[in-house]
């Protein structure tokens, strides 16, 4: 089992810079992609970004590419979305999700990933 926490949430206006954290603890073994997911009010949770177990691969959505960075420091098991350039599309609640051990890979499904921290909101003023 694994825990997530989510943190560095807030209100900035568009055009600033974000950067949340998620942490994990529990059997923190390293070996697993984390995804981060967002849900706006009214929609459906959608993928964002997501990193493999090494780090060395990401995949991001079309709509944050060049906006958004994700970095994990397994060392810490801390895993980092850099949201640069953010709009008031962006407003959110934002999720880090974990695969289960032995998945390497980062995917953009939501059905793959098996444990979820508690979301913590970003909003963007215009």
């Amino acid at each position: 089992q694994v825990q997530l926490v989510e943190s560095g949430g807030g209100l900035v206006q568009t055009g600033d810079s974000l950067t949340l954290s998620c942490a994990a603890s529990g059997r923190t073994a390293s070996n697993y992609a984390v995804g981060w997911f967002r849900q706006a009010p009214g929609k459906e949770r959608e993928f964002v970004s997501a990193i493999s177990w090494v780090g060395r691969t990401t995949y991001s959505a079309d709509s944050v590419k060049g906006r958004f960075t994700t970095s994990r420091n397994n060392a810490k098991n801390t895993v980092s979305l850099q949201m640069n350039s953010l709009k008031p599309e962006d407003t959110a609640v934002y999720y880090c999700a974990a695969r289960r051990s032995g998945n390497y890979y980062p995917t953009s499904s939501l059905d793959e990933y098996a444990y979820w921290g508690q979301g913590t909101q970003v909003t963007v003023s215009s």
